[in-house]
C-alpha cells in the first residue's frame, strides 16, 4: 500500500492554531504523518514542542518533528521524543538533523568551531542508537503501580544502557517509561551524503529527494542493501520520495509537470502542476517500485495541502492505491511496521 506524508512548515508562525489546522487537514486525508522542520540556524518555534501541543487535539495522524542532535544532550532528546509518543498515544516520530554552521556553535558556546559533516552525522547516528537503547531500558511491564505495597517499578526490569560514543556517554535507564510504540519512528533524509548510512542503519523511513523515478528506485535498492549489511531486515525500512509541490497551476501540469518530471532546484525536486497530474506521477512511480511512499512539502502550505487532500488523495483512493481510513492507531501501524521488543527483555522463562 502506498504511504503519504506532508510537511506543515509555516514561515514566521508562532501561533499553534495554523499548525493544528494543517495537521487536522492531513488527518482528514488519512496521511501517515506530518513533519515539522526545525533548525538552530534560523528563528522559529520548537518543532517538538509545537507537535506535542497539538497532539491531544488530533487522533490518528503521525507527528514527526525535526530534532537537532548537535549541541543537544542525547538523554534529553530521547526523553522528549518518548514524551511526544505518550501524549500522542503512539503517533510520534522524529527526524534527526545536524547543525553544521559556526553561527549555531556560537549560540551554545560548548564548542569552538563546527565539526565536519561526517562527524556530525556520525554523532547523530549514535544519538539514534542510544535513544533506541534508552527506550528499551524499561521493559513493557516494568511498571507495577501496586498501591497496597507502595511499589511503582519492578527494578529488575529497568536496565543500564552503558553507551560510550565519540562525544558522549550515557548510563541510563531512561526517566520515561517505554513509549507506546516501543520505539518512536525514526525518519532520516538520506539525500544528504553523510546521512545515507545513518538512514540505512537506524531509519524506519528514509527520505530521498530526487526527481527521477529510476534514480529513486536505485536509491531504494541501495538503502535496502545497506540495511541488510547492517543486519537489518530490509522490509523494515520504508523509502519515500521527497518532493516539493506547487499545486497552484490548476488541474493540468505546468512547466514541465508530470510529463517531464519535477524540476530540479537547489532545495530539491519541485513538482509544479495540478492535483490530477500529481496523482498520476505518484501512481506511476509507486507502481514501478521506485518508492514505498512520498513525503510532500507544499510551497503554499494551506493551499497546496488542501488540494493534495481534496484532489490528489481521492484519486489515489479511487484507484485502490491509498487507504480510505486508518486501520490502526499508531504511526507504526500506519507504516506497516511491527512494534519492536525491548532488546533487554529476558526470553520467556529466563527469569526465575
Amino acid at each position: 500500500m502506498l504511504h503519504l506524508a506532508a510537511a506543515v512548515d509555516l514561515a514566521d508562525t508562532y501561533d499553534p492554531a495554523p499548525y493544528l489546522e494543517l495537521a487536522r487537514l492531513a488527518e482528514h486525508g488519512a496521511l501517515d504523518f506530518v513533519s515539522l522542520r526545525d533548525t538552530f540556524a534560523a528563528p522559529g518555534p520548537d518543532a517538538l514542542a509545537v507537535l506535542s501541543g497539538i497532539a491531544p487535539a488530533t487522533s490518528r495522524i503521525g507527528l514527526v518533528p525535526t530534532v537537532t542532535t548537535t549541541h543537544t544532550e542525547p538523554f534529553h532528546v530521547q526523553a522528549a521524543v518518548a514524551t511526544l509518543d505518550w501524549v500522542s498515544r503512539g503517533r510520534a516520530g522524529w527526524r534527526p538533523d545536524v547543525s553544521p554552521g559556526d553561527d549555531e556553535v556560537r549560540l551554545f558556546g560548548r564548542r569552538d568551531t563546527a565539526a565536519p559533516p561526517a562527524d556530525l552525522w556520525h554523532e547523530a547516528g549514535e544519538v539514534a542508537e542510544v535513544a533506541k537503547r534508552l527506550w528499551d531500558s524499561w521493559e513493557d511491564d516494568a511498571e507495577i503501580r501496586d498501591v497496597a505495597t507502595g511499589r511503582f517499578i519492578d527494578r529488575d526490569k529497568l536496565h543500564y544502557v552503558d553507551f560510550e560514543g565519540r562525544t558522549f556517554s550515557v548510563r541510563g535507564p531512561s526517566i520515561v517509561p517505554r513509549p507506546p510504540q516501543g520505539r518512536p519512528v525514526v525518519v532520516v533524509d538520506a539525500t544528504q551524503p553523510y546521512a545515507y548510512d545513518v538512514a540505512a542503519r537506524h531509519a524506519d523511513v528514509a527520505l530521498v529527494g530526487v526527481g527521477d523515478p529510476d534514480r529513486l528506485a536505485a536509491a531504494r535498492t541501495g538503502l535496502r542493501r545497506r540495511a541488510t549489511e547492517h543486519g537489518r531486515d530490509p522490509d523494515e525500512l520504508r523509502v519515500f520520495g521527497a518532493l516539493r509541490i506547487d499545486l497552484g497551476g490548476g488541474e493540468h501540469a505546468a512547466q514541465p509537470g508530470h510529463g517531464g518530471g519535477p524540476l530540479p532546484t537547489d532545495e530539491g525536486p519541485l513538482y509544479r502542476g495540478g492535483p490530477v497530474d500529481l496523482a498520476d506521477l505518484i501512481a506511476d512511480w509507486h507502481r514501478t517500485g521506485a518508492a514505498d511512499g512520498f513525503h510532500l512539502t507544499p510551497l503554499d502550505p494551506r493551499r497546496d495541502l488542501e488540494r493534495l487532500v481534496n484532489g490528489t488523495v481521492p484519486l489515489l483512493q479511487h484507484r485502490g492505491l491509498f487507504r480510505t481510513f486508518y486501520p490502526g492507531a499508531t504511526l507504526r501501524e500506519h507504516l506497516g511496521l511491527a512494534r519492536p521488543v525491548s532488546q533487554y527483555a529476558a526470553a520467556p522463562g529466563a527469569r526465575s
